[in-house]
């Protein structure tokens, strides 16, 4: 999850690993929750939007050193 620079929290989705290594480095911890968990998720960790295979800034990659 990210801050937005209008205060709201995104949810960053990847609709799959490789779009996960390729838009925020191979490196890069995640977790697998289902569409039909979303809710549960958003009610342990709040979020405001959801951004789907959204590439993060070079600074937040997690690559391979």
């Amino acid at each position: 999850m990210r801050r937005l620079l209008d205060g709201r929290v995104a949810l960053l989705a990847y609709t799959a690993l490789d779009r996960l290594a390729d838009c925020c480095g191979s490196e890069q911890a995640w977790v697998l929750y289902k569409t039909d968990q979303l809710d549960e998720l958003n009610k342990v960790s709040p979020y405001d939007v959801i951004v789907i295979d959204q590439p993060l800034p070079d600074e937040l990659r997690r690559d391979a050193q």
